[in-house]
């Protein structure tokens, strides 16, 4: 019988072991769907009005925060993150000598084809989906943060003034409409169409024909087409993307590098939904146990 134990309690323990090992390694296998979308951003074409902060504030329903509700080129700060109440933001960066126009840029998550925080997740509480948006599982989550370490682009935001139950936030890439049929909200409300939406395949195609056709107002690189496996948010611009604090990121998938450091430091953790199974079995276990003494007993 004691064999017979150990066996059932050793099945137990590999099972919910595996669970473990098919969060942390299901992310970097997946392909990326041909037909995802994604959006083409011109910054030759951005005129810093920021419609796109406050038409994204309005569509999840985020508190206009005094300072960013004055639209306008006047207004643009020089250097912000996304945050728990502006899920994109607009920076502005002044040419170099001074003397040309500056350069807007809009920042938000840039649903990676290869999501580092996908990978770094323990519980999967984060996913890229066919469509191409990553998002976020608030029942999943369990607040660790290590999806906000692995961002190479420093974009998950965590709800520190929540104190009940704090979110991890960001750019969701309005898939309620995109469902739907319908574009991202920054996409539809920009007065320039600085903002394409589309299948990610057809946008590279577009990128590449701009740069072609304008050599004197592009230069030759689409920020996202490689840079760590490819993203859904891809960028144009005059200036190089290193003076617009572009991180410089190889054409690798970052999961690589984050599943290696997650392995290392979670090789012996057991996340909520393996434990309550691994709990589950063992009483299982133990009730069985308890039977059979009482057999032998009797």
């Amino acid at each position: 019988m004691e064999t017979r134990r150990d066996f059932l309690r050793t099945a137990v323990v590999a099972a919910a072991t595996a669970t473990l090992g098919e969060v942390a390694l299901g992310a970097a296998s997946k392909i990326p769907s041909p037909d995802r979308r994604g959006i083409l951003c011109d910054l030759t074409a951005c005129i810093g009005c920021r419609s796109c902060e406050a038409a994204c504030r309005k569509e999840h329903g985020l508190s206009s925060v005094s300072s960013l509700s004055e639209l306008g080129r006047s207004n643009v700060p020089e250097r912000r993150r996304p945050s728990p109440d502006a899920l994109t933001v607009v920076n502005e960066y002044k040419h170099p000598n001074g003397a040309g126009s500056p350069t807007f840029v809009k920042v938000q998550c840039m649903h990676c084809d290869y999501p580092a925080c996908e990978s770094a997740c323990i519980v999967g509480a984060i996913s890229k989906k066919e469509s191409g948006p990553v998002l976020w599982d608030t029942d999943k989550c369990i607040g660790c943060r290590y999806c906000m370490v692995a961002c190479p682009f420093q974009i998950p935001s965590f709800q520190y003034d929540t104190a009940l139950k704090p979110d991890i936030v960001k750019c969701d890439f309005c898939v309620h409409r995109t469902e739907k049929g319908g574009v991202p909200a920054c996409v539809e409300i920009c007065p320039v169409e600085a903002l394409t939406y589309g299948r990610r395949s057809a946008l590279i195609e577009i990128a590449r024909k701009r740069i072609e056709n304008y050599p004197d107002r592009y230069r030759d690189h689409v920020y996202g087409e490689f840079e760590a496996g490819g993203t859904s948010y891809l960028y144009l611009a005059k200036t190089d993307f290193k003076e617009l604090e572009f991180p410089s990121l190889k054409r690798e998938p970052m999961p690589g590098t984050s599943e290696s450091i997650q392995h290392g430091i979670f090789a012996y953790f057991v996340p909520p939904i393996s434990l309550y199974s691994l709990l589950g079995g063992l009483m299982w276990i133990n009730k069985n146990r308890q039977k059979a003494e009482e057999e032998t007993t009797e």
